[in-house]
């Protein structure tokens, strides 16, 4: 039996009832599942949240609070941690960064760990003892004190956990220039894509390094631009709770909650244009120990590369 007109119009409204309703599912479980994300990333901020005994100073917070209204630069500590049970633990990665919003770049510093420097109420002694004799405070005056500038904020990621995070992105890739093994891992020259274990050894080998410690801070600076990119680019919505895990266990930061949603707002275009500097020296026995001595002249123009890179406009 043939349909009338109305009849037929009737049928023919009601697939955008029930793609409209599909629609409405999807936008629900969607919805859903951002609170989840949302609250998630809240819960892990907290975890991760660690704040030195100087950022509760009023002059500091207004100080801060102006940084991000103002859209200034600021600087961060990145510190990789070895550390074991029973084991204070010793600075294996230390990378300095100044980002500056108004020009959208960044400039990068990977400090070597070996250099010999005046750590604060102990004396003249390697770097990354500092984290020993203090911690993350006493790290970070020894970092202000030798470079003259401030830190505003610094990210400590234990090496195992920065291990889990790049599997969690699915790996990274970075161009090697030389052909090398470490532990169990080989590394031929060109284009080559690492999961996590691969990038901690990639990031660690210095004593088959023509450049000893300066070729070791150049692979470390390859490797967070990879992962910068790699996490700004990130799409897999289905891992964002594992990524999540993995920070909220291995990471400590002075950031807050504000201070993150201000970084993407305003700042993670700067990732786009990077300049790598290296600190200048030669290594040098004293006594029975082998430091990295930086005259003061080389600690100077570094001072004056980030000053000048945090006032451009």
């Amino acid at each position: 039996m043939n349909m009338t007109r109305s009849e037929a119009k009737k049928k023919k409204r009601k697939w955008p009832y029930w793609l409209g309703g599909i629609v409405l599912v999807l936008l629900l479980i969607g919805g859903g599942y951002f609170w989840y994300v949302w609250d998630k990333l809240h819960e892990t901020v907290d975890t991760m949240h660690e704040p030195l005994t100087r950022d509760t100073e009023p002059e500091r917070e207004e100080k801060i609070e102006t940084i991000f209204k103002e859209k200034d630069s600021l600087n961060l500590l990145l510190l990789g941690v070895d550390e074991r049970e029973g084991d204070t633990g010793r600075t294996d990665t230390m990378i300095l960064l100044s980002v500056n919003p108004n020009t959208n770049s960044m400039l990068m510093l990977s400090i070597p760990r070996d250099t010999y420097v005046e750590i604060p109420e102990y004396g003249m002694d390697k770097i990354n003892h500092a984290y020993v004799r203090g911690g993350i405070e006493r790290t970070i005056d020894t970092v202000e004190q030798t470079f003259d500038i401030p830190v505003h904020f610094y990210g400590k990621v234990n090496m195992e956990g920065f291990e889990l995070g790049v599997d969690a992105l699915g790996g990274i890739t970075v161009q090697n220039k030389m052909e090398f093994t470490q532990g169990p891992s080989h590394f031929p020259v060109g284009k080559i894509e690492l999961n996590g274990e691969e990038a901690l050894d990639y990031i660690r080998m210095r004593k088959n390094d023509p450049q000893g410690d300066l070729g070791r801070n150049e692979r470390q600076q390859q490797v967070i631009t990879a992962a910068l990119n790699e996490a700004a680019s990130f799409s897999s919505i289905t891992k964002v709770g594992d990524i999540l895990n993995i920070l909220g266990n291995n990471v400590n930061t002075n950031l807050k909650m504000t201070n993150f949603q201000d970084l993407f707002s305003n700042y993670l275009g700067s990732r786009k244009n990077i300049e790598t500097l290296h600190l200048s020296g030669s290594g040098q026995f004293i006594g029975a120990i082998w430091y990295y001595i930086v005259p003061d002249s080389e600690f100077e123009r570094i001072s004056n590369e980030f000053t000048k890179h945090m006032e451009a406009r």
